[in-house]
């Protein structure tokens, strides 16, 4: 599949990935159905309707490949996985159930167990992010299509991060120390790739935690605009994996800070 084949597929779901955000939301305002799931986290029908737009879409145009989804067993038992999509309806399911504005809607183009291309729209904000090759990194939103480069927004003395949770264990305080962190925020979605792509914010951190769903999309977003992702020793992250499971993972707007 060339650069060519996979632009035309992900701009063919951008207007799949709008009605997506539109569904949430109104699903959200008539109020939500909400259960939970064995591993003790939540899910509504806003996740399933979302999961089977989106799916039904990705299917029509990429009938050759599996689909991996949080919100489905389909496809979680292949032990050869390599060419597939993996999709997160909706990334900050507790966020998206409190009324917050920073859930998204995520699918990720894996080829050779690499993120190729990806996409994700945060609705509540009004922001959708994709990308497809190298340098081929975008943002919509009312003000038109932006190019993201990882260009610095911040102040030339201040390093921002973005962080899961106010708390913070010894090994990501090191990092912090490290690289020197002036502040973060809390933000709990794949949408900290993205401000990260824009140049909002410079850092995260996380030690291993959460699935594949979770980060691919934001992982192809990110690289794509010139951002560096990797584990905490350096190492590329791949998908695909047994459980899929994430490792340790460090994403930075570039080399310098």
């Amino acid at each position: 599949m060339d650069v060519a084949e996979i632009e035309k597929i992900i701009l063919n779901l951008i207007d799949t990935f709008v009605d997506s955000g539109n569904i949430s939301l109104e699903l959200r305002k008539k109020g939500l159905i909400k259960k939970i799931k064995s591993d003790n986290t939540p899910v509504t029908n806003g996740d399933i309707e979302v999961n089977k737009l989106i799916t039904k879409k990705i299917q029509s145009l990429t009938p050759n490949l599996k689909v991996v989804s949080e919100e489905t067993s389909a496809n979680k038992d292949s032990d050869d996985l390599k060419d597939f999509w993996l999709i997160d309806p909706i990334d900050g399911t507790s966020d998206y159930i409190k009324d917050k504005e920073e859930f998204t809607i995520n699918a990720a183009l894996i080829l050779n167990n690499k993120p190729a291309a990806g996409i994700i729209n945060a609705p509540a904000k009004g922001r959708i992010f994709y990308s497809y090759d190298s340098s081929n990194s975008f943002e919509l939103n009312k003000k038109g299509k932006v190019r993201l480069k990882c260009e610095k927004r911040s102040k030339e003395n201040e390093i921002n991060a973005v962080a899961y949770s106010r708390k913070t264990n010894p090994e990501i305080n090191k990092l912090y120390k490290k690289y020197n962190i002036t502040n973060f925020t809390n933000m709990r979605s794949s949408l900290k790739f993205c401000v990260i792509a824009s140049g909002e914010f410079d850092f995260y951190a996380a030690e291993a935690r959460a699935h594949e769903w979770d980060i691919a999309a934001g992982h192809a977003i990110l690289k794509h605009a010139g951002g560096i992702i990797t584990d905490f020793d350096g190492n590329e992250i791949s998908y695909g994996k047994k459980n899929f499971k994430n490792p340790s993972i460090i994403l930075k707007r570039g080399i310098k800070l």
